[in-house]
């Protein structure tokens, strides 16, 4: 039965990308509400229900969370009331048509085989903040198996740093369990979003891997809740 949502939710999701592509390019002015939109069109056709611990501090310029799923993505974007802007892999804006996801909406990506890759994510992060949007960034650069993080890259830190951000560090849990794009299996159920303290950042301190190992630690906790 998995298999079969995750079939239809596939293509549920390829018809409603391209729609949603051909909207933002229409209306260039109502990219967000569009975006708004068809996430919370996502979150009820998943069947997603929320559990969230603590508050998201939407004064934040930058948000990191662990990265399992597409849906981590979906989630964020359903909570958060600001315009995002997503930092990813090149090769994504690389796809036929479906790069556009990321393109319409101006988001960020990055080229890791190219040297000029950070300095370009430098200006383009400064570019997005200096318009209202806060950077999101997954700082493990790939996703995990949802039960640990992975070591973090230093390109959340660097652009953090330089840019003198806040920071709002989020651990999100169950999104592999309700959507593996992988396996292509889906069933519905409950994700659950924890709001660590934010933090600012500054060069001078420790903050990136203070923040890494906290974020380690509450995940090992849930996961211990669970087994």
């Amino acid at each position: 039965m998995s298999r079969i949502r995750g079939i239809i939710i596939l293509i549920q999701f390829s018809i409603t990308v391209a729609i949603v592509v051909v909207c933002m390019y229409l209306f260039r002015k109502h990219v967000h509400k569009i975006i708004k939109l068809w996430m919370a069109f996502q979150m009820k056709f998943l069947g997603i229900t929320l559990e969230e611990v603590g508050k998201m501090d939407e004064s934040c310029d930058m948000v990191i969370l662990n990265h399992q799923s597409l849906l981590d993505i979906i989630v964020i974007e359903h909570i958060h009331s600001r315009h995002l802007a997503w930092v990813g892999k090149k090769e994504i804006t690389n796809m036929f048509f479906f790069g556009h996801i990321m393109k319409a909406p101006e988001m960020i990506t990055i080229d890791r085989e190219n040297k000029t890759g950070l300095i370009k994510l430098l200006k383009e992060a400064k570019d997005r903040v200096s318009k209202g949007r806060p950077i999101a960034m997954f700082p493990e650069g790939t996703r995990s198996d949802g039960e640990s993080i992975l070591p973090f890259k230093p390109g959340a830190a660097m652009v953090a740093n330089k840019l003198k951000l806040k920071v709002q560090p989020i651990i999100v849990l169950n999104t592999r369990d309700i959507l593996d794009s992988k396996k292509l299996e889906s069933n519905p159920g409950i994700v659950k979003v924890i709001y660590l303290d934010p933090v600012q950042a500054d060069r001078k301190t420790d903050w990136f891997e203070q923040t890494e190992a906290k974020m380690k630690e509450v995940l090992a906790q849930e996961m211990a809740k669970v087994k």
